[in-house]
């Protein structure tokens, strides 16, 4: 089936499953009611396997969890209509009861499916984001649909354990809703359509369980969201951008959103304002119950700033070292170089050791551009840094005492090598060691100058540039000293 065929058959499906789920509002209570709801939702369960089998997803087991979890529920719901409409009871508990609770648990192991798909490696924020917002909803559960039920429930044990059985899987699988809601991954139709299904369900359950508690169920509009909710999660299956929807977070960033702090806030103010609303109404005070989700939330929220901060020291440290460092060769940059040279004039001072500049320039570099291409041009410059590094690590030229130095790129093709306790001759004699080992067989040209202790950072690098200019007029490939009275003078001269 071609992609046109495919969307009309999506809009179709849409169009007729929100019809059918209206008409099926509207009906009065009666057989023909159920048997069009019994018709509609098995119908959704069809699709969803049609969806899955024609997509063939990378990772099925998830749609298929989630399809069997929609075939259960609609399973449940057979059952219940013929209890009441061939039998003639209302039979609590009943079979019906444990396909209803099977039901969570399947969607539940869906939702997990997916989350352990679309994350990639460890995921420590979205966990702890997903516990503050099931702290939350626990406590909602338990003030409306937990304790009341439980109060209202039968002596019998199994009575009061599915009483709170069904609050208890709506949390889970809200829980691992938002889970899923906090895990990266692609936002597509498909996930849309997830979503919104599973949140309708979520909300007709809730409401269904509302409502019982203070009347009988009879249908009416609260139906809708359970119908609507089997027609999105068939277009979620029949939609073809679900079989992204396993892939995993293809940019694991970190991300703090406002969005995300705006919800955040408003789960940690649940108990707080829980509180209030009876105070406000002299409802009964949940204090227990508010007083230890306070706790967990409060301990939660620090957890959560403690790895935010963390992260936003890691961010610092990368941007520090990102300024410190030239982003081809890996070298310290210039603002590093100069930084470096600053201190080091401070030791030489203090310590009354002799400091020296080396300025590096590689020869004939525009050359080698024009004939080989930037691309090998840079390749030249990286592994020419690597190894004029490697060659200074195992002659120990920064590593006696009293010594230290630096290799940077100050630009374009030119290097700057920092010398302390060198004087003129031995870091002239460190520059010209490494001339050998320039890559792809190129040479370089060196100027070095050494500080007299009262000039500037710039007086010394232009008596060093200087007499780089005097190695390129003079051939090229040599290091030249600057003097004592300013005349170069190569080295060995």
């Amino acid at each position: 089936m071609n992609a046109p065929a495919r969307a009309l058959g999506l809009r179709l499906h849409l169009i007729v499953g929100t019809t059918l789920s209206v008409v099926c509002v509207l009906l009065p209570v009666s057989l023909l009611r159920d048997a069009l709801y019994t018709a509609l939702s098995f119908g959704c369960v069809a699709v969803m396997a049609v969806g899955v089998h024609r997509h063939r997803p990378r990772r099925a087991r998830a749609w298929w969890f989630f399809t069997a979890g929609v075939a259960t529920w609609a399973t449940a719901d057979l059952l219940w209509a013929l209890f009441v409409w061939v039998l003639h009871v209302d039979p609590f508990p009943s079979p019906a009861d444990a396909l209803y609770l099977a039901t969570y648990v399947l969607m539940a192991a869906g939702c997990w499916e997916f989350v352990r798909a679309r994350r990639a490696g460890r995921d420590r924020e979205g966990l702890i984001d997903s516990a503050i917002f099931t702290v939350g909803f626990v406590l909602l559960s338990w003030i409306f649909l937990v304790r009341p039920a439980l109060q209202q429930a039968g002596e019998s044990v199994l009575e009061r354990a599915l009483a709170g059985a069904y609050p208890l899987g709506d949390v889970l699988l809200l829980a691992l809703l938002v889970r899923l809601l906090t895990t990266g991954g692609a936002r597509t139709t498909s996930y849309r359509f997830l979503i919104a299904g599973t949140a309708l369900m979520l909300l007709a359950d809730c409401g269904y369980q509302l409502v019982s508690l203070r009347t009988d169920y009879e249908g009416g509009l609260l139906t809708l969201p359970w119908l609507c909710g089997y027609v999105a999660f068939a277009a979620a299956a029949l939609h073809p951008s679900m079989r992204r929807l396993t892939d995993p977070d293809a940019d694991p960033a970190f991300s703090f959103t406002r969005r995300r702090l705006l919800a955040l806030t408003a789960a940690s103010l649940l108990s707080p304002g829980t509180l209030i609303l009876q105070l406000a109404l002299g409802a009964r005070l949940e204090a227990w119950a508010v007083a230890t989700s306070s706790v967990v939330l409060f301990l939660l929220v620090v957890v959560r700033m403690s790895g935010l901060l963390g992260h936003l020291q890691q961010q610092s440290n990368r941007l520090a070292e990102v300024a410190r460092t030239d982003a081809l060769t890996g070298l310290p940059n210039r603002r590093t170089s100069d930084a470096e040279l600053e201190r080091l004039q401070v030791r030489a001072r203090t310590e009354g050791l002799p400091l020296c500049v080396a300025v590096l320039d590689l020869d004939r570099f525009k050359a080698f551009n024009d004939t080989y291409g930037h691309q090998a041009g840079d390749v030249l410059l990286v592994q020419s840094a690597a190894a004029w590094s490697e060659a200074l690590r195992v002659s120990g030229a920064f590593a006696a005492p009293l010594r230290g130095g630096l290799l940077a790129r100050w630009g374009g093709e030119e290097f700057v090598l920092l010398m302390l306790g060198h004087d003129l001759p031995a870091a002239g004699r460190v520059a010209d060691g490494l001339r050998g080992r320039t890559a792809a067989g190129q040479s370089f040209s060196a100027g070095v100058a050494q500080w007299d202790g009262l000039e500037g950072a710039a007086e010394l690098f232009a008596r060093a540039d200087a007499v780089l200019y005097a190695a390129k007029e003079g051939g090229r490939d040599r290091v030249v000293l600057a003097g004592p009275a300013g005349e170069p003078a190569p080295v060995g001269g």
